[in-house]
């Protein structure tokens, strides 16, 4: 028997049951357009996916984790500190992921032209950053805290303070996207991408406020753990 005949290479399988949203969940309206209408189908990895492509060194560097400076200025709001740990599903620690974010502003807008709510672009803040886990699987940003904005899902609805975040495993088809949220948002009830989580994982995507990262009359920390996989893993982002 060969050594490729012995190898077991996983699928792509939705597991963590209890853990993600419903790939079609109504009161998100856009699932209802985008979900399969049949039985997704397990397509085996082969080693291509589980090999590479690979992130090369020396392409993320310490300025591209600081999203409040861009355009030689400085992006206005509140300053934070969001650091946190990235854990496999035994708990140990992941080195070298890219941890890769993207945000609206402290008035609620995307630096994209799809995004047309009126509050007003800031020319130093272009939203998005990238970083690299250490050896203890820990990452750090420094960015300012992003604005409520309305999203037309339903009358009034607006979505909570929010940062997204992308994180790739050993290879670019390994991928978890998610968000992060705020401690007591007043819209958590109102947010149909929120509660489409099941309620016993919700909290695992709110940060937490971090007196021991907050640096003196400069910024606010909050720290947010990511775990990639089993029954304490991170939900992803939406159906």
């Amino acid at each position: 028997m060969s050594v490729a005949d012995r190898l077991v290479v996983p699928g792509y399988r939705r597991d963590d049951a209890g853990t993600h949203p419903p790939l079609l969940s109504p009161g998100y309206k856009s699932t209802v357009l985008r979900a399969p209408g049949q039985a997704p189908l397990l397509l085996p990895h082969t080693l291509t996916e589980v090999t590479g492509p690979l992130l090369g060194e020396g392409r993320v560097t310490a300025d591209d984790s600081d999203l409040t400076r861009y355009s030689d200025g400085e992006a206005q709001g509140q300053r934070i500190v969001v650091h946190g740990q990235v854990r496999d599903s035994d708990g140990r620690p992941v080195p070298d992921t890219l941890v890769e974010v993207w945000q609206a502003n402290a008035g609620g807008r995307y630096r994209h032209k799809w995004d047309q709510h009126d509050a007003p672009l800031d020319p130093h803040f272009a939203g998005v950053g990238r970083a690299l886990t250490d050896s203890l699987g820990r990452y750090r940003f420094v960015t300012v805290k992003p604005g409520a904005y309305p999203w037309r899902n339903h009358f009034n609805a607006w979505r909570p303070a929010h940062i997204h975040f992308s994180l790739f495993g050993r290879a670019f088809t390994q991928r978890l996207v998610t968000q992060m949220y705020f401690p007591d948002d007043p819209l958590f009830p109102h947010d149909p991408i929120y509660n489409s989580v099941p309620e016993e994982a919700r909290h695992r995507m709110v940060s937490r406020f971090d007196l021991s990262a907050t640096v003196e009359e400069w910024a606010l920390g909050f720290e947010f753990d990511i775990v990639l996989r089993g029954r304490e893993a991170t939900p992803t982002e939406e159906p």
